[in-house]
C-alpha cells in the first residue's frame, strides 16, 4: 500500500511576513512540499492583526531585510522559537530580543563566503586595474580620437586591511595574499591562530593600508564607523571597498572624499538607502558600483535554499541547526 503525500495543512507552519528572494525561486520545487508557508503578504489584514491571528501557532519564521523580526514583531508572537534568515547579515533582526527569550536564530553560514570573497577582490581588481572605465572608454569609440587609456595600478604588494575577519573577511585574506598583498584585520577582538596583524579599531587599520576591506556587520557599534576621520587616514592613494552594509560607511563623507581625491577611489556593492546611489558617483571614473549582489549567484541562492530547508528540518525534527548564529 502506498503511504499518501501529507496534507498542506498537516505540514510543519512556517510564516512569511514577505517573501524573500529565495521563496521566490524554490517556493515550489523545495519548500512548499515541506512546510505549510503562513504568508502575511496575501491577507488583506494589517501585519500586526494578521500576527496576532496566528500568534499561537507561529513557532518558526523565515524573514529578509524587507521583512525584519523587530522588538514589536517580537512581542506579537509568544511561541515563536526560531527565526530563520538566507542573509549573512543579522541587522534585521532582534538579536538581543531573540537572545532574552531563548529564540535561534539562523543565518546563512559559510554558503556565501566564496562568492562575497570572490566579489571582494573583484571590486578591488576593476578599481585598481580600471577595467570597468577602460570598457566605458572604449565602447564609447573614444580610444581613435583620444589615443592610449590611462594606465591602472599594481594590485600586488599592496598593503590590504579587511575590517570584519569572519567567514568573507578570511577568504578575500587568502586570495589577496596569493596575489601578494599584505594582510592586516579589525575585528570585535583578535582572532587565535590567525598569522595578520591585528589592530584594534580601523582608525589604526586605515592608517598602515592602501586598501580597506569592509566585511564586517552592521549594527549600533558599526553604523558610520568609517568616517572622514579614517578616510583621511586611508589617504589619497587609498582604495575602499565595501561588500557588507551600506551604513557601515559614512556614505556623504565618502563622496566629499572621492569627489575632493581625497582617497583614490572605490568599489562599492552597497549603500545607505537602497536602491539609491548618490548621483555625484555616476561620473567618477575611480568608483566601481555594484547593485547588492557581491555574495548572490546562481550557486549561492541553490545553497541558501537547502540550508534554509535544511534548518527548518532540523527544528522541526529536534535536531541540532545546520547554521545557528552563535552570538560571541
Amino acid at each position: 500500500m502506498e503511504v499518501s503525500e501529507q496534507r498542506p495543512e498537516d505540514l510543519p507552519l512556517v510564516l512569511v511576513m514577505k517573501p524573500p528572494p529565495i521563496l521566490t525561486l524554490f517556493e515550489e520545487k523545495l519548500i512548499s512540499t515541506k512546510f505549510q508557508l503562513l504568508k502575511a503578504w496575501e491577507s488583506t489584514l494589517p501585519l500586526n492583526q494578521f500576527l496576532i491571528t496566528h500568534a499561537g501557532s507561529v513557532r518558526a519564521v523565515l524573514c529578509s531585510a524587507a521583512s525584519p523580526v523587530t522588538t514589536d514583531v517580537l512581542q506579537l508572537l509568544p511561541s515563536l522559537q526560531l527565526v530563520v534568515t538566507a542573509s549573512a547579515g543579522l541587522n534585521h533582526v532582534d538579536l538581543p530580543g531573540c537572545r532574552q527569550r531563548g529564540i535561534a536564530v539562523t543565518n546563512a553560514g559559510t554558503v556565501l563566503v566564496d562568492d562575497g570573497a570572490d566579489a571582494a577582490v573583484g571590486l578591488l581588481v576593476d578599481v585598481l586595474r580600471k577595467i570597468s572605465a577602460a570598457d566605458r572608454f572604449v565602447r564609447q569609440e573614444l580610444w581613435p580620437a583620444s589615443g592610449d587609456y590611462p594606465l591602472g595600478s599594481k594590485l600586488g604588494c599592496r598593503r590590504v586591511g579587511i575590517v570584519g575577519f569572519g567567514g568573507i573577511g578570511s577568504a578575500v585574506a587568502k586570495r589577496l595574499e596569493a596575489f601578494g598583498c599584505t594582510i592586516a584585520y579589525n575585528s570585535r577582538k583578535k582572532k587565535p591562530h590567525v598569522p595578520y596583524p591585528f589592530y584594534p579599531n580601523v582608525l589604526q587599520l586605515a592608517e598602515n593600508s592602501d586598501v580597506l576591506i569592509i566585511s564586517c556587520g552592521l549594527n549600533a557599534e558599526t553604523r558610520h564607523m568609517i568616517n572622514r576621520e579614517v578616510l583621511l587616514a586611508l589617504g589619497k592613494e587609498g582604495v575602499l571597498i565595501n561588500i557588507a552594509r551600506g551604513a557601515i560607511v559614512d556614505e556623504k563623507e565618502m563622496v566629499q572624499s572621492l569627489l575632493a581625491g581625497e582617497i583614490a577611489g572605490a568599489g562599492l556593492d552597497v549603500f545607505e538607502k537602497e536602491p539609491d546611489v548618490p548621483k555625484e558617483l555616476f561620473a567618477l571614473d575611480n568608483v566601481v558600483l555594484s547593485p547588492h549582489r557581491a555574495v548572490f549567484t546562481p550557486e549561492s541562492f541553490v545553497g541558501l535554499c537547502e540550508l534554509v530547508v535544511g534548518n527548518l528540518e532540523a527544528f522541526f525534527s529536534n535536531q541540532p541547526l545546520l547554521s545557528p548564529f552563535l552570538d560571541e
